[in-house]
């Protein structure tokens, strides 16, 4: 017999190689479920050019780059479809027309567009491609019909997009009744399931930097200078720990120092798994008896210890980047097959099936 599962579908924009953020995300869930979903996993090449089009060259050493990373986490080509977003041609078209279901009021109101613009600066120098990119990434989701998304706190807002199109798509083209509930949706004869979201165990994790002119944190970012690489050597994470944002009322370490809002913590409370060292070293620490460099040392070993093993297997892969290449051939002929199905079901739904 053959078993349906789920489809799972998720994937990252190649702006650089991922760090922790991308970890606790999103990674460690693509990880855990590579099993439970018919899972593909997409490398948003296209999405990068909204804010590096004059940059075709990085892109595509990011597309290797973050390949790489997958594969050294673990993320399993015999199990899961790795696939590169421009070999398929599909998804292009379904952001054609989906963004004939959106209006522009509505897609300004998406807080990643504003986010971005703010975080990168960019003022009123952005592309129109930049305003399309939720619908793409809208497309990116409903040309697999996916069941379920796992992403980070920030992606949420375009979830409820997609969630709104697929209804809106549903209900205009297929006759779905709009009182029918998101779960019943495809069994009514809609085509596009209502996508659920899978939040990371740390939805935004923050970066090692001060927080903003307002208190705020900033989220980990590479394009911040805020970020541990899952493929930095124990070095270079042993610099980037001991430069990290901490208690900056905390003048020596026999003063008493605060735990929230402090990157040294919210790390260790993240990745350290003696939970019980963290507890007592927090309550130390509140009491100054004991100071940020012997935390910061500590932190250190945990993160060299998580992240050597997969810098060692990403090195593997450095050493053969053909068979990544391979790799992701093999995915995107895979992923079209599946999106080129899903594309001429939506244009006989719509009535624009003609050859």
């Amino acid at each position: 017999m053959t078993i349906h599962k789920p489809r799972l579908l998720t994937g990252d924009t190649p702006t650089g190689r991922l760090h922790l953020g991308h970890w606790v995300g999103s990674l460690e869930n693509r990880l855990a479920l590579q099993d439970q979903y018919d899972c593909y996993f997409l490398l948003a090449n296209i999405h990068a050019f909204t804010t590096r089009a004059e940059r075709p060259a990085d892109i595509r050493q990011s597309i290797l780059d973050v390949a790489m990373d997958w594969l050294a986490i673990g993320l399993d080509p015999m199990r899961s479809t790795l696939f590169i977003q421009s070999e398929v041609p599909a998804i292009s078209e379904l952001t054609f027309l989906f963004s004939m279901l959106v209006s522009y009021p509505r897609l300004m109101r998406v807080p990643t567009l504003k986010d971005e613009i703010r975080d990168k600066g960019l003022g009123d120098n952005y592309s129109f491609g930049f305003l399309l990119y939720p619908i793409g990434q809208v497309a990116d989701i409903l040309a697999f019909q996916a069941d379920i998304v796992p992403v980070g706190e920030d992606q949420s807002p375009i979830l409820e997009l997609t969630r709104e199109v697929a209804r809106r798509f549903n209900q205009l083209y297929c006759g779905v009744d709009s009182q029918t509930e998101d779960k019943a949706y495809v069994a009514q004869g809609g085509l596009f399931p209502i996508v659920q979201t899978l939040h990371g165990r740390t939805r935004r994790l923050v970066g090692t930097g001060a927080p903003n002119a307002n208190g705020v944190l900033l989220k980990m970012s590479k394009s911040l200078d805020n970020a541990i690489m899952l493929s930095d050597d124990p070095d270079t994470v042993a610099k980037k720990v001991m430069s990290m944002y901490t208690d900056p009322k905390r003048l020596k370490a026999s003063d008493p120092g605060t735990v929230e809002n402090n990157p040294l913590w919210i790390f260790h409370e993240t990745f350290n798994p003696d939970k019980a060292w963290v507890a007592e070293m927090k309550t130390r620490y509140r009491a100054g008896t004991i100071g940020d460099v012997a935390c910061k040392k500590q932190l250190i070993e945990v993160l060299v210890n998580f992240i050597e093993p997969i810098r060692q297997r990403r090195l593997v892969f450095e050493k053969d980047p053909a068979q990544v290449w391979q790799i992701l051939r093999d995915g995107s002929a895979k992923a079209r097959a599946v999106s080129d199905q899903t594309l001429q079901l939506a244009k006989q739904k719509m009535q624009q099936n003609f050859l």
